[in-house]
């Protein structure tokens, strides 16, 4: 069970701060839940307590862990599908998981492929997404701000 001021990582949407546990009635029946506010997009999100196991709710990596995040972003691309659907899918699946490892390789492969040969736009709208997961997930495990987050990811990049 999570506490107000954990930093927690919502898979598909970022990292952010659990603000706040609310009850509220939903269909006859009182829920739990988290409130979670997303920095990057200053957003709210309101996560059912009962639910994080399924959802993937899970903490923020420890700042000793952003040095092998860095070293996925600097390694060689993984074998991609030239199939556009199967490499969506692949990517969506890495997203999906949560996991910053996986999220990492997405954007290194991505941002690989966007240079040699360009991306569809719905791929050039994945690589954004995960870019924003995986930077939010750096600011709050380093305690960062944006500019020196996107900037180190740049330089992992290049």
């Amino acid at each position: 069970m999570f506490k107000v001021g954990d930093r927690v990582v919502y898979p598909m949407h970022g990292a952010g701060t659990i603000e706040g546990i609310e009850e509220r009635e939903v269909l006859g029946k009182t829920h739990r839940y988290y409130v979670l506010r997303l920095p990057i997009s200053d957003m709210k999100v309101m996560i059912p307590v009962d639910n994080t196991q399924e959802i993937g709710l899970r903490d923020v990596i420890d700042p000793s862990d952003v040095d092998k995040v860095l070293s996925v972003l600097r390694q060689e691309c993984s074998a991609m599908s030239p199939n556009w659907n199967r490499r969506y899918r692949n990517n969506l699946e890495k997203i999906k998981s949560g996991d910053i490892f996986e999220i990492a390789d997405v954007v290194r492969n991505l941002s690989a492929r966007e240079k040699e040969k360009g991306l569809s736009t719905g791929e050039r709208k994945m690589l954004d997404s995960a870019k924003e997961i995986l930077l939010s997930e750096l600011i709050l495990a380093n305690g960062w701000d944006r500019d020196k987050a996107l900037h180190v990811l740049e330089e992992a990049l290049a």
